[in-house]
């Protein structure tokens, strides 16, 4: 009975043994994670409040003529980025600012008509270029015309909103302010909704802009009033999930 009990305690040794072994080898087969992106976005683009986009509608909102009721689709962005932890290898991105404008043009599902990349002027070329492929991840477009550029960016936020400048206002500026919407004076915040290509976001803190423009790329423009917001967006390289994994998107 004694030695019957010791070899099944060794079978479980074993057991343990083998399994922690398989543990290792898994680990060493799943590539590790080479970047992440932790950033906070001062956001705004003509579309009204809430901009429709975010639903899944892939047409822009319709933006009316009312001198000639001709209609238009489009969704013209400033998406202004403040890096609050990130690294790609060895290189870090930590405080690092960049801005992303563009047009989604008529049907952005089938592709956007401009985006422009400007990163700030303290970026070094390592982190342009590290930035440059975690938008492509994030924002999975064709595009018309990418472009890039540099510039002096400024990147505030507070109780009252938020504020992005470029070149001190020549090349572009988003001013968010809360208040004039939500219960009791709250600001509101959409939970749950899924932004771009993130793997998760903080929630949607709405701000109506009080101006959003952008003097730079081949269609300049400038509005006031329209959809406005700030959100904290997380994205990051993983190992490939196992066939039948459902990924989340």
């Amino acid at each position: 009975m004694k030695r019957f009990t010791l070899f099944l305690a060794l079978l479980a040794l074993f057991a343990i043994a083998g399994s922690a072994a398989l543990a290792d080898e898994a680990k060493k087969a799943a590539p590790a994670g080479e970047w992440s992106l932790d950033g906070t976005i001062i956001e705004a683009c003509s579309c009204p409040m809430f901009c429709s986009c975010y639903f899944g509608a892939g047409h822009p909102a319709a933006h009316h003529d009312m001198a000639t009721m001709a209609e238009e689709h489009y969704c013209r962005f400033n998406n202004v980025y403040r890096v609050n932890h990130g690294h790609f290898k060895n290189t870090k991105l930590d405080g690092a600012k960049f801005w992303v404008a563009g047009d989604l043009g008529g049907e952005f599902a089938k592709g956007g008509v401009w985006a422009m990349v400007v990163f700030d002027k303290a970026m070094t070329k390592e982190q342009r270029d590290a930035v440059a492929m975690m938008m492509g991840k994030m924002y999975p477009l064709k595009w018309g015309s990418f472009t890039t550029g540099e510039g002096d960016i400024a990147w505030t936020a507070d109780a009252k909103g938020a504020h992005a400048t470029l070149d001190g206002g020549k090349g572009g500026e988003v001013t968010l302010a809360k208040g004039g919407i939500g219960e009791g004076g709250e600001t509101p915040v959409i939970k749950g909704l899924q932004y771009w290509a993130a793997d998760h976001n903080d929630g949607f803190v709405l701000m109506p802009n009080t101006v959003e423009t952008f003097k730079q790329g081949p269609s300049p423009f400038e509005y006031s009033g329209t959809n406005g917001f700030m959100i904290t967006v997380h994205l990051a390289d993983h190992a490939a999930a196992p066939a039948g994994t459902k990924s989340g998107f």
